[in-house]
């Protein structure tokens, strides 16, 4: 998708799960003017993403890091907070951090359906509020609309979502100059 606006754009595409490692194998494809890589690698490990990345990406370059539908693996007591600081860390001025996370204070039943879930899974889920996911946000400037339900993320005229049927919080933040 980021090629077909920029043809030129390189992405790297960061996941743990073997099945998607296959999946990635068989559909990614870099333009002629740009690339695409799959890195097979745990988001607990910053490290090593950011080393890898680093073969195809240039870390002096305004760039987006985009973690959509993750965060809510990362325990609290694996510091998804300092994961996510530790990456934009390695990125320059300029840079997007864009972010959803399946939130437990928008529904009355989330929390009910979270425990259930972690009942029958090895990787628990962990929903976090909103004010928990503006965490991840700080010492960036949130872009307009800030952050909010992913479908009030700045939504086609005539889009129509009811309120409370999404129960995900969204957002986006630019990485200020020092």
């Amino acid at each position: 998708m980021a090629q077909r606006a920029a043809p030129d754009a390189r992405v790297v595409y960061v996941d743990n799960d073997p099945i998607v490692l296959l999946h990635a194998q068989a559909l990614l494809r870099s333009t002629r003017e740009g690339a695409t890589d799959y890195t097979q690698a745990d988001l607990r490990d910053p490290g090593l993403i950011l080393e890898r990345a680093a073969a195809l990406l240039d870390f002096g370059q305004p760039m987006a890091v985009m973690l959509l539908g993750v965060l809510h693996l990362i325990q609290d007591s694996e510091d998804p907070w300092g994961i996510v600081a530790r990456l934009m860390a390695a990125t320059p001025a300029g840079s997007y951090l864009a972010i959803s996370h399946p939130a437990i204070d928008i529904h009355h039943t989330q929390a009910n359906a979270q425990r259930v879930y972690n009942e029958r899974v090895s990787t628990p889920q962990t929903l976090r509020t909103r004010e928990q996911v503006a965490r991840f946000f700080t010492g960036l400037q949130l872009v307009e609309p800030g952050l909010v339900q992913v479908h009030q993320w700045r939504p086609d005229p005539g889009d129509f979502a009811p309120e409370g049927v999404v129960s995900a919080h969204g957002g986006v933040a630019r990485k200020p100059a020092a």
